[in-house]
């Protein structure tokens, strides 16, 4: 009987209770939707699987430096357009929105800063500016930073996060893979330490370079690493690439990394090896 019966509504946009869209965020690795604040507290590292998140400059900054002791250096550089270039879109276009998007000229962010008291010279990728890309000032401020060590007689550390090289630079872009390599080269015939951590996805000129130059080649869980991509490998070697292959865990058994570290691990990690190198160092004198 009518009575008896519920009469229900279509569900409407009136009737839902909306919510930010920055609220939660979905888990690659396990398809939980987590709580974006629980995930930003836990260093965008999944709390259920342990699958880790991109995570911004910014915060690779504070995870890695003692409080208070960052000081940024060659936030004024800036990319010049030397070949007119255009695709879609003009280069200075990209770069100005680029700009926009992440609150800095460049996407790499360079200075002077201390780990568990230990002082050191540090640059991290933004791979939120046109994908960490390597273009001129980028290679410019990396090798800064590296002198910047030698200098101070200090240590190296570099968060890379990369699509590669800067394709609207052409060979400016390519340069940079020589000139950063010199300069590591100088931190090693000093004995300085320069520990390279890798994250997802650090590719192309930037692997070819100093991503993998470190005396200690860190990578996180999960992370790309390679130089091209595995389709490209597949389609030139015409071989069925192994499972997993390019990733941190697989790179770490075949000898090309030497650690898988978790982010939450990654600043003890660092010092631990900053103090061990630097101690060996100072030990040669």
């Amino acid at each position: 009987m009518a009575w008896f019966k519920t009469q229900k509504k279509p569900l409407t946009s009136e009737g839902r209770r909306d919510l930010p869209a920055d609220v939660f965020k979905k888990c690659d690795g396990c398809g939980e939707i987590l709580y974006r604040e629980r995930l930003v507290r836990n260093l965008h590292v999944c709390p259920d699987c342990g699958n880790h998140f991109r995570m911004p400059a910014a915060c690779y900054v504070e995870l890695l430096t003692d409080p208070g002791s960052f000081e940024e250096t060659g936030a004024d550089l800036v990319s010049d357009d030397p070949l007119n270039f255009a695709d879609l879109k003009p280069y200075p276009t990209r770069l100005r929105t680029a700009k926009e998007k992440t609150g800095r000229n460049e996407a790499v962010v360079t200075g002077r800063a201390r780990i568990e008291g230990i002082p050191f010279a540090l640059a991290v990728m933004d791979f939120a500016f046109i994908g960490g890309s390597m273009g001129s000032v980028v290679g410019e401020k990396i090798a800064r930073a590296g002198r910047d060590a030698l200098e101070r007689a200090t240590g190296l550390v570099v968060v890379s996060a990369s699509g590669g090289a800067r394709m609207m630079e052409g060979i400016f872009s390519l340069m940079q893979m020589a000139k950063t390599s010199a300069v590591l080269a100088r931190l090693h015939e000093r004995g300085l330490p320069y520990v390279s951590i890798l994250t997802h996805p650090t590719t192309g000129g930037v692997t070819a370079s100093y991503a993998m130059l470190g005396d200690a080649n860190l990578a996180e869980p999960g992370a790309l690493i390679g130089f091209a991509g595995p389709r490209v490998i597949e389609e030139t070697i015409k071989q069925e690439l192994p499972q997993g292959f390019q990733s941190a865990e697989f790179l770490e058994e075949h000898g090309m990394v030497d650690r898988v570290v978790d982010r939450r691990q990654m600043k003890a990690s660092v010092a631990t090896l900053l103090r061990h190198m630097q101690a060996g160092w100072e030990g040669r004198d």
